[in-house]
Order: structure tokens, then sequence, then C-alpha cells
């Protein structure tokens, strides 16, 4: 009766600005990403007291930053880097990757000095060692015995292209995210994460989305997620990032402003490497802003820990919602030449290959 019912929603929405929001969710994407490179791994008050004040303007990473060293103000990091390389896969694919096409797609990623080895969290690097050394992309990404081994959020913070190529489609997206977490992040905590992205992302596409349309589908999506993870990976221990989902959007939206909002879900829900913690509060800052996609980056570049990350995923969500006219000329503007990147064409084929599947 569920699959019927998301069949007729789907059957009766339309996409009129399809390829407006797609490129809305590539661009925001990069602006919450590279806003987010300099205040990464650092503490709410460290970022205002470092930065004077709230981040509202990209800034070089300080020499001492962990990961983002080196990078340029408006530099994007890995989370935009492999999302942009996940979504060609896509388009090379006509809206499918095999485990083997991401395994691919993680290889080449690391041969790029400006991202590897400084880059990569704990997962992604076990995973581009092991399957350099010829392990199977089907199954690498659900061994280990660590309980947080495939369950940080590395699945989740490139999957937005799975949610893009199929519009209004929660399973779809849910079931192509986690084809995608296979090399990886194969786990019930990784595909979760995962699927609530990709699931948040396919529903915002909507013509008509209300933000408690794609709160919902980030709801489904974690939950199919969390089965195919269990079932076909590996279950791990760990928060339940549906309940987290939860926890995050109550506090956002009972939030008297988004300062608020951005400190009760960092301190309460938490904005780490962990899945359970970084994609709730993705979704929680995509309600706080209001759909909004520089408040989402704004939100996530401020609220501590991994903000790059955090702000990559929300704001995939946000621009598909919102729309390319939602954000901001000047900040994409400023991303697109530190990064020496036009997102049109890709836009473009990706919102082909969508149209394809309605």
């Amino acid at each position: 009766m569920k699959h019927d019912m998301q069949v007729s929603a789907l059957a009766t929405s339309t996409f009129t600005r399809l390829e407006n929001k797609v490129l809305g969710s590539l661009s925001a994407a990069v602006i919450g990403d590279a806003l987010g490179a300099p205040t990464e791994q650092r503490s709410m008050n460290e970022i205002r007291q470092l930065f004077g004040g709230r981040v509202e303007t990209f800034f070089a990473p300080p020499g001492d930053s962990p990961y983002a060293k080196g990078r340029k103000a408006a530099q994007f990091t890995d989370d935009s880097s492999q999302m942009i390389m996940l979504a060609e896969a896509f388009v090379r694919g006509n809206g499918q990757v095999t485990s083997r096409d991401v395994a691919d797609m993680l290889i080449t990623w690391s041969r790029n000095p400006d991202y590897f080895p400084h880059f990569a969290g704990p997962s992604t690097r076990r995973a581009i060692e092991a399957l350099e050394n010829g392990a199977d992309p089907d199954t690498i990404g659900a061994e280990g015995r660590e309980a947080t081994m495939g369950a940080s959020n590395g699945g989740a913070m490139r999957v937005a292209p799975a949610g893009l190529v199929h519009p209004g489609d929660v399973e779809g997206a849910v079931r192509a995210a986690a084809v995608t977490c296979r090399p990886s992040h194969f786990t019930s905590i990784g595909v979760s994460g995962a699927g609530a992205v990709a699931a948040a992302v396919a529903v915002a596409l909507r013509d008509d989305a209300t933000i408690l349309d794609v709160v919902r589908a980030a709801l489904h999506g974690a939950e199919l997620g969390h089965s195919i993870g269990a079932m076909e990976g590996r279950e791990v221990a760990g928060a339940h990032i549906g309940r987290r989902i939860e926890l995050a959007v109550r506090i956002a939206s009972t939030s008297p402003d988004l300062d608020t909002a951005v400190r009760d879900i960092a301190q309460t829900v938490g904005t780490g490497l962990h899945a359970a913690e970084a994609v709730p509060a993705a979704i929680g800052f995509f309600v706080a802003a209001a759909g909004d996609p520089w408040l989402a980056a704004v939100a996530a570049a401020n609220s501590g820990d991994d903000t790059d990350t955090v702000g990559c995923m929300a704001c995939s969500i946000a621009g598909a919602y919102a729309g390319f006219d939602a954000v901001p000329a000047d900040k994409l503007a400023q991303v697109l030449e530190a990064n020496n990147l036009d997102l049109n064409p890709l836009a473009a084929d990706i919102a082909r290959v969508a149209r394809a599947t309605l």
C-alpha cells in the first residue's frame, strides 16, 4: 500500500523547474562546502573568536586546519569534489551506477593531490586502499568489526546525485544511494544516512514540495536505507538516524532564531564525522533555514565540527528545494572562480537523465 501511494504521488508531481532545481542543488552544495572549509573541526565559540563573529563570507582555512590547510578562500573540499564526480558517473550511466563505477570514481579521486590523502575520511581511506589492492567493490564497504567503520558520513556527503537522477522517487533514490555506498559505507548507518539525503533531494525537486514533504522523505529514506544496509551489508551499533532527524527537526522548528537552532542542534544532535550526527544536523539546518540555501550554508559553517560536510548536504537539499534563483549569485561566482568550475553543463546533463525517468 505504501509503495502504491508513492507511485501515485510521483505520477501527480510536476517538475517544470527540474533543470533549475538541479543546478540549484549542485550550486548550493559547493557553496556550503566552501563556506564550511575554514571552520571545520572548530568549536562554535572558536569560530566566532577566530573569524570575528558569525562566518558569512569565504575565508582561507587557517594554517592549523587539520584538513583544509593550504586551500584558498572559496575552494571546496572532498565533499563537493566527490559529489561532482559521482554526478558525472550517473550521467555516463544514464542515471545508474554500479559499485565498480563508484570504486573507480574513488580511486580516480584519490589520485588528485588536491584532495587525497589529507581529505580522506577513515572509511573512504580504508576503502581506497583496499580497492587499489583488488578488493571487491560490491562487498568491501560492509567489511570490518569496528562499529564506526562504514558508519561515517562519507557516503552521505557525496550522494545528492542519487536523488537528482530520481526526481520525486524516494525508493529509487535510496536504492541508488545504497549502490554508491557499497565500496565504502555499506552498513546500516552508512546507507541510512545516504538514503536520507538522497530521498530528501529527490522530493525537494518537485515543483510543489514543502519543507514537511522533504523531512518526511528524509525519514523514509533513513528507514529504507537502514534496512538495505542491515540486510545486504553489515548492521552496526549506533544511534538511529531517523530518530536523530526527528530530534533535529523538532529543535529547528521550535527555535526562535537561526543561531539558537544551530547551537541547540550542535549541542544535542552533534555535527561530527558520524553519519548519525552529520546527516540529522544537515536536515535540521535545512529546516531552521526555512529551505533557504544561503542560510543553510551559514548555519552549517557556524555549527562547528564537520562544518563543510554538513554544509554540503544541507545545501544540496536546500538548493533542490528552493532552486537556482535562490542561490546567491555573488557567492556562487566566488566559488566557481576559485575552483575553475562551470556547473551548467553537468546540471543540464543530469536534468536530461532525470527527465527520462519521469
